[in-house]
């Protein structure tokens, strides 16, 4: 009876081990490869009567071949060895990331006589930890940067602002336009998909919609048109700042100021350099400025040299306009 029951025994624990999605198997002390699972056929690509019998070192690759007398020698001692992660390789020759686990095997006299393996498949896992700190590493970065400008823009301020409520109020304003542009280009779709490219047209347009207050609905006040390039996530910042001391000052003094004013925003594309040509009409007459140390000018020159760019202002009678020319590879980052 006992017997019997031994013998069911090792019946179930063999079916087990056949039906385990992970790959077991077991070597001698010398490396031998003594019993193959299904599950380990599935992971490494051999055969049971391919695997049995040859040596475990058919699953090492080349530069990690000394791991395996570190785990003969481990399990000589009686120790065992929990989810070490490592690489292996398949028949194909293909590589896989796999967390092992290997235990001593004794015989009845309790003395080692060799070990068993457990391999579980790791590469999604890997993958995704990859994933995660890739896009950890992004978040950093971007964070630092919207620090960075944060900082500059609060003490570019306090050299102009006259008062408290006045500097709050620009910053809040500035800030708020950052936001909205870096909305565009972080990933909506869950936290594995890479952040997206903003193009100039949509920034553009994020950044001016808030001041495109119609009395007729169907005539726009202020329009993009022209050629639409992307724009990479260290211009998006600079370039933000600047179409939004261009909005602001429109409102407070120019064509947004009035209301039949329109602007016209052309972009234009020669390969090397991109132009923004920004066009008001239908507004107040406006002069030029005598003095350009107030903290807009020195945001927008600030922001202009961030891009290697170059800006230059026409006070027409009809209205201002702006050229903002950038060089393409630094708008773009190619």
């Amino acid at each position: 009876m006992e017997g019997l029951s031994g013998e069911r025994a090792a019946l179930h624990y063999a079916a087990i081990v056949e039906s385990s999605d992970d790959a077991i198997l077991s070597k001698d002390l010398n490396g031998v490869i003594t019993s193959w699972n299904q599950g380990a056929q599935r992971l490494f690509g051999y055969t049971a009567e391919e695997a049995v019998g040859r040596p475990v070192t058919i699953l090492i690759p080349a530069d990690r071949i000394e791991e395996e007398p570190m785990i003969l020698d481990r399990i000589r001692r009686g120790e065992r060895i929990e989810h070490y992660e490592t690489i292996r390789k398949r028949k194909d020759g293909s590589l896989i990331y796999i967390s092992l686990t290997v235990s001593p095997i004794k015989n009845r006299r309790g003395e080692i006589i060799g070990a068993s393996k457990i391999a579980r498949d790791i590469t999604e896992l890997r993958r995704a930890r990859e994933r995660q700190e890739l896009l950890l590493r992004e978040m950093s970065h971007r964070v630092k940067n919207l620090f960075t400008v944060a900082i500059s823009v609060m003490s570019l301020s306090g050299r102009s602002a006259k008062s408290v409520p006045e500097l709050i109020g620009s910053a809040r304003e500035r800030l708020s336009a950052l936001a909205r542009a870096h909305d565009l280009i972080l990933p909506h779709g869950g936290a594995a998909q890479a952040a997206k490219p903003a193009t100039l047209h949509s920034l553009i347009e994020t950044i001016i919609s808030p001041h495109d207050i119609r009395l007729d609905p169907d005539a726009a006040r202020l329009s993009v048109a022209g050629a639409d390039v992307q724009v990479s996530e260290p211009a998006v910042s600079s370039l933000a700042l600047l179409i939004h001391e261009f909005v602001t000052n429109s409102t407070k003094y120019g064509a947004l100021s009035a209301a039949a004013g329109q602007i016209r925003i052309q972009c234009e594309d020669d390969g090397k350099t991109v132009v923004i040509l920004w066009t008001e009409r239908g507004g107040p007459e406006v002069a030029s400025p005598t003095s350009g140390s107030g903290f807009g000018e020195l945001l927008t020159r600030s922001a202009v040299a961030s891009l290697e760019g170059e800006i230059s202002r026409d006070w027409r009678r009809e209205g201002l306009v702006i050229r903002l020319s950038i060089p393409r590879a630094r708008l773009t980052g190619a």
